[in-house]
């Protein structure tokens, strides 16, 4: 789905990404873990065309997308959400779903002379937010206004967003960043069928590594702007040069003797 190909973004001297190669299978929900300023969130800008890389390129499904607008690479089914969700904070849950672009009603010409044709496609929008918001399992907030929601809720709202798009492949920057241990479960399950009965395309930034263990094959590791490793969460696990830049000598015994 995703190939990157010897990437790198430069802040001046600073080389936030160094050279990364790596590739996101398609159907996979691949997890990218590394310590802060491992260059993970850059990497997600570059391909998300955010940001312009300093050189290297991006493919998707072979076709050069490399620095691309975001609104070139949506109407490709490349979304990402953010560490800190963006939402309509005035409008409901519902309402914030129904934010889909290119909508019929956004031109005058429709507003004023094709009302029913702007009624019909707000009805459709509306029934498939109703189908959104059941499937996350967030149905009881739909009249809230966004702003008086939950920090994992508000993730789950940004993931329906995804779903309104019908989105190919996803990045998901820290989805766990501030959630309770409950609602991530459900932001899992969630990633899980969608990946599995709806064919979508993770890739997930996350520091939890029970999450990251339990939803992702392959775990990819950056360092340095860099790819350390990549493999099966267990192999990532037991990987000495991983344990050593991320995740500590700690966690290194704890692996290395029981």
């Amino acid at each position: 789905m995703i190939t990157v190909e010897n990437l790198h973004r430069h802040f001046g001297a600073f080389r936030a990404v160094d050279g990364a190669s790596l590739t996101i299978a398609d159907g996979s929900i691949t997890g990218l873990i590394g310590p802060n300023g491992a260059g993970k969130s850059t990497l997600f800008n570059v391909i998300a065309g955010r940001l312009p890389p300093t050189s290297g390129r991006v493919l998707m499904n072979g076709e050069d997308i490399t620095g691309l607008p975001p609104h070139a690479l949506f109407h490709k089914g490349l979304l990402r959400t953010f560490q800190i969700a963006h939402e309509f904070g005035s409008m409901t849950v519902r309402e914030n779903l129904m934010m889909v672009p290119g909508q019929s009603g956004e031109t005058l010409m429709n507003a004023w002379f094709r009302r029913a044709r702007v009624r019909d496609e707000e009805r459709r929008l509306r029934d498939k937010a109703d189908e959104v918001l059941d499937f996350l399992t967030i149905s009881h907030i739909a009249d809230e206004r966004a702003s008086n929601i939950s920090g994992g809720q508000k993730k789950l709202l940004e993931l329906g967003r995804t779903m309104m798009v019908d989105a190919r492949v996803v990045f998901l920057d820290e989805v766990g960043a501030g959630v309770n241990r409950t609602l991530l479960n459900t932001i899992g399950d969630a990633i899980v069928r969608l990946n599995r009965e709806r064919g979508y395309t993770f890739c997930v930034i996350e520091h939890d590594m029970d999450f990251i263990g339990r939803l992702c094959d392959p775990v990819i590791v950056m360092a340095a702007g860099s790819v350390l490793a990549e493999g099966t969460p267990e192999d990532i696990l037991k990987n000495e040069a991983v344990i050593e830049a991320y995740l500590g000598t700690g966690l290194k015994n704890k692996v290395m003797h029981g």
